[in-house]
This record gives C-alpha cells, structure tokens and sequence, in this order.
C-alpha cells in the first residue's frame, strides 16, 4: 500500500463526512469502511453514495424554471386609461376619465364642437360617426329653435291683442 492511496482515502472519508447527511448507522459500520478502502484502489469509490456525494459536488442542481435569459429588449410599462365621452340627443356632452379602476374624472362637461375635433384629431373613422351623432343633434335643436319661435310669435300676437 502506497502513501498516496491512504491519503486519496482518508481525503474522500473526510469529504464524505463533511458533506454527506448524518447517518444513523452504527459506529461499527462506519469503522469497517475505512479497512475496505484499504483494499480497493483509490480510484474507485467506497460505496455507491460517496459517488454520488462527489457527483453533487461536482455539479450543483439546477434552478426550478425558466432558464434566465439576458435580453437588451427595454420593457414598456403600460398605463390603463379609459376615456368615456357620452353624448345625448339633445347635445350635451360628458366625458369620464378612468385610470385602471380608478375614477379621475366624471360627468365633466364637454362641448360638442370639442368632441367633434378631438374625434378628428384621433382617427378619421371615429369622427365620421361621432359627427353624424353631432349633425343630428344639431337638426333636432334647430327644429326646436324654430318650433319655440312660433311659440313666441302666437304669445306675443296673443299680448298685442290684450293691449288693444
């Protein structure tokens, strides 16, 4: 037997009990392993477990997961906004600003002729809708106008009368 080889064995009983679990086996066990690994060669293990101890050892275990990969892609945050403009037939316009679920503004008032440009700025599809919503109302309050006009021209035909 040569000095290296009870070097190489007593370095792996000392790793093997430096990095191995506790054992609950008796002392007996324990002190024969030693004499049988005076008989083998050193460069095999005294038993399956020390190889696999060493194995460990060598190579750590992988991360549960995806794998992290650098990216140089920037990620953009992105903000939840939600712009509610409701009109009425008769005109009038409101707009309600929301920020994720979170209410910024409500029931702000809007003029229509804003509506209309702000539709144009955005997207010529959404003003054409929106201004066909705008002409209508438009029609319905100038045939209103007109009707409340011959309600003025009776009443005051009506007040001549009682002043003659």
């Amino acid at each position: 037997m040569t000095v290296d080889a009870l070097t190489r064995t007593d370095a792996v009983s000392e790793e093997a009990a430096t990095e191995a679990p506790v054992d609950s086996t008796p002392q007996a066990e324990t002190a024969e392993a030693p004499a049988e690994a005076k008989t083998e060669t050193p460069e095999t293990p005294e038993n399956p477990t020390e190889e696999a101890t060493d194995n460990a050892v060598e190579s750590p275990k992988p991360k549960r997961g995806r794998p992290k990969v650098a990216t140089t892609a920037k990620k953009t945050r992105t903000v939840e906004l939600t712009l509610t403009v409701t009109g009425t037939a008769d005109g009038e316009w409101q707009a309600e600003l929301k920020n994720g679920s979170k209410w910024v503004a409500k029931g702000l008032e809007i003029p229509a002729a804003a509506v209309s440009r702000a539709a144009k700025e955005l997207h010529a599809d959404l003003s054409g809708p929106i201004d066909e919503v705008i002409n209508a109302a438009r029609e319905l309050q100038a045939a209103k106008v007109a009707q409340l006009e011959a309600e003025l021209e009776k009443a005051k035909l009506a007040l001549a009368e009682l002043d003659t």
